[in-house]
């Protein structure tokens, strides 16, 4: 009887994951970007699941079901082992889940009587680049909170590519409203950009609403997008000038030499294969920029090409299209640049590349306009040639990768969902 015993159980244990027992396949989250539906507070966010020490941890919002945490691994991967360690406040019933996309989830593992500590789920046969922990019911009255979440395989599609760096970018961010106010939207995409971890953030104008005084700034953008200020390489918007105290005054005195690097409201700036020119979109009708324009285009080395500014030449929504930037978009197209990016109208849409006179061509521009940093939507109005996708009413950050040789990326609502991803371009 025993021995039948026995082999039941074997059975069961090779037709659904333990947790137990020991994978030799290497860890692949450790330091990765991660999410999470909520945090308790900046001290407790996402990355803390898997940054390797026992002392930090994740820790959702008190007292609410359901809560997630997500990994990006990055690419694809083969996933065969996930190792949960849980504090005090455990799951009692949570999913083990992983996407391609991060908007459709397969179910690798399931635990409905969890009682924390460690949780070893071994012989996994999951495949995707995004891996979450779906808790459905905690095991206290607190939230969920890991010490370390830890995912075993092997990376389906290689080491990362060469010169791979990711970058978070938004547009029209604080209104005059802070996280007391539930209906506050930029408390809830800077949680989502600081969680996302990138390289650097960009900001497509309109950083403070609605006059953008220095004493604005400081009450409401620094409690939030602030945090990560000195990674941040900001443009001004329209609202920037409204400022009482002169033309963009606020906006200096708030970010400094940091939105004033070469002494000007505009200036540029390279990373690995790719060089970035920040527009001030306020004075495209002065030559002293389209001049400087010319000559750092005529000057620059690198063979990838972004820029941004805040009035979109397309756009879908209220504003509509700005001739303004004619001319600059003319100038990057003889240069050969890849992506442009803007803010201005409050939604997202993405652009097949296009020529400065709107005409689709594999050897245009791409433009996206990512207005959706936390001021109140506006509603899409007419359609334009060449849009691809438009998103109004989710706000959201994007989140571009790029690499020595080309781009991609997705919008990601603060939510922590992935609302849209781009197709895979190469740099011209």
């Amino acid at each position: 009887m025993l021995t039948g015993v026995l082999a039941l159980v074997g059975g069961l244990l090779l037709a659904w994951p333990g947790r137990a027992g020991a994978a030799a396949d290497p860890l692949i989250s450790r330091g990765r970007p991660a999410t999470a539906s909520s945090a308790e507070s900046s001290s407790l966010e996402a990355a803390n699941a898997f940054d390797g020490s026992a002392t930090t941890r994740w820790a959702s919002a008190e007292g609410k079901d359901p809560q997630w945490i997500r990994v990006d691994l990055g690419a694809g991967a083969t996933i065969t082992r996930v190792r949960l360690t849980w504090e005090a406040a455990y799951a009692k019933a949570y999913r083990v889940e992983v996407s391609d996309d991060g908007a459709t989830w397969t179910t690798l593992a399931e635990e409905s009587a969890g009682n924390g500590a460690t949780d070893d789920w071994t012989g996994l046969t999951g495949k995707g680049r995004y891996l979450r922990i779906h808790g459905t019911a905690r095991g206290t009255t607190y939230g969920y909170s890991l010490f370390e979440a830890e995912v075993y395989g092997t990376p389906g599609g290689g080491p990362p590519p060469a010169g791979a760096f990711t970058v978070v970018a938004a547009g029209d961010i604080a209104a005059q409203c802070t996280a007391s106010d539930s209906g506050c939207a930029h408390p809830k995409t800077a949680a989502l950009a600081r969680q996302i971890n990138p390289k650097f953030y960009l900001t497509m104008g309109d950083n403070q609403y609605d006059d953008a005084r220095i004493a604005d700034f400081r009450a409401y953008y620094d409690k939030t997008w602030g945090a990560f200020k000195a990674r941040t390489r900001p443009v001004p918007g329209n609202h920037e000038t409204y400022d009482p105290a002169g033309a963009l005054a606020g906006y200096k005195a708030y970010f400094g030499s940091i939105a004033y690097p070469q002494g000007k409201s505009y200036y540029s700036f390279d990373e690995a294969n790719w060089h970035f020119i920040a527009l001030d979109s306020n004075s495209f009708d002065q030559k002293a920029q389209t001049d400087w324009l010319k000559a750092d285009l005529a000057a620059n080395t690198k063979p990838c090409v972004a820029a941004y500014w805040h009035h979109p030449l397309y756009s879908s929504g209220g504003h509509g299209n700005d001739p303004v930037s004619k001319p600059v978009w003319k100038l990057l197209y003889g240069a050969q640049a890849d992506l442009v990016l803007n803010g201005h109208d409050h939604h997202y849409e993405r652009f097949a590349p296009q020529d400065p006179d709107g005409k689709a061509t594999a050897s245009g521009i791409v433009e996206i306009v990512g207005g959706m940093g936390g001021a109140e939507p506006y509603p899409i109005e007419e359609v334009q040639p060449n849009s691809q996708k438009r998103i109004s009413g989710q706000y959201g950050v994007l989140k571009l990768e790029f690499t020595d040789s080309g781009y991609g990326w997705t919008y990601v609502g603060s939510d922590g969902q992935v609302k849209d991803t781009s197709p895979k371009y190469s740099c011209h």
